[in-house]
């Protein structure tokens, strides 16, 4: 920037003659620091008009950046965001800034410590559900942040969706072993979630409790109608078909069968001895 040099009287002229110096402050005040007076001959006015310059030099650096070595407000406010994005950014949500009263720092800093906050509330809440739904069995607890918006809300209601589709197939399932367990073979899993086919390990568990209840259910069919047709209507050969089934459930039928066979046997022998008897 140029520099503007006003002739400064000389200590034997009059006092008005300090005019180019009213003139150069009058300037500075308005923001010009390129303004300066010259000194004439020795004296006060030659003093004065070197003070002058030396305060508009140091003004007009300060205009142009802050010495590197002594950190302005700002710096040391940004120093102070850094070092709290860097806490922020290991995970350590519990940082606050101190605002300052007014300026756009203070914006700065109140809008990080609300986003701050935040995130620090979101955690916790992840940590809570964790123990009550994981450890504690509360399945109907769900995550809340209160009255937010955009993304956070996004997110809360995403977490919920999560949790609700983890916690109702276990729901479905412990509600049909608990009917199968009172004797009620007639309940099945359902294989959707709100309108959605089950999909992936869902699907296995769900289809497997629907065959298990299944099976239950045929095998207790062929157990009653052969009971039934052996035992009170004397029809003698019954024999259980269950079909599909292997395993424990193939022995089982086996042994039903084997049991009804042994027991048609023994009537015809009896009958047969009792006839002969009587003729």
């Amino acid at each position: 920037m140029a520099r503007r040099t006003k002739p400064m009287a000389s200590a034997e002229e009059q006092p008005s003659d300090l005019s180019p110096l009213l003139e150069a402050m009058r300037g500075a005040g308005n923001g010009d620091f390129s303004l300066r007076v010259e000194a004439v001959g020795p004296g006060l006015s030659s003093d004065l008009a070197l003070a002058f310059n030396r305060l508009m030099e140091a003004c007009a650096a300060r205009a142009e950046g802050p010495p590197a070595l002594v950190p302005s407000l700002d710096d040391r406010a940004l120093e102070s965001l850094r070092d709290a994005l860097q806490h922020a950014a290991e995970g350590d949500f519990s940082v606050r800034l101190r605002p300052p009263e007014t300026t756009l720092i203070g914006d700065v800093f109140r809008g990080f410590n609300d986003l701050l906050g935040l995130n620090e509330r979101f955690a916790c809440e992840i940590d809570r559900l964790s123990g009550v739904i994981g450890q504690d069995g509360c399945l109907a607890e769900r995550a809340s942040l209160g009255a937010v918006g955009g993304a956070w809300e996004s997110s809360i209601n995403a977490l919920n969706e999560l949790i609700s589709d983890l916690v109702q197939p276990s729901s479905e399932v412990a509600r049909v072993i608990t009917a199968v367990a009172e004797g009620d073979l007639t309940q099945s899993m359902s294989l959707e979630i709100n309108g959605r086919p089950l999909k992936g390990e869902y699907l296995r568990v769900g289809t497997t409790v629907n065959t298990m209840v299944d099976q239950l259910s045929r095998f207790a069919d062929e157990v009653t109608r052969v009971a039934r047709e052996v035992g009170s209507e004397g029809k003698l050969g019954g024999q259980a078909h269950v079909k599909g089934v292997a395993g424990i459930w193939q022995d089982l039928t086996d042994n039903v069968n084997f049991l009804a066979g042994n027991l048609t046997s023994q009537v015809r022998n009896i009958a047969h001895v009792t006839t002969a008897v009587a003729n």
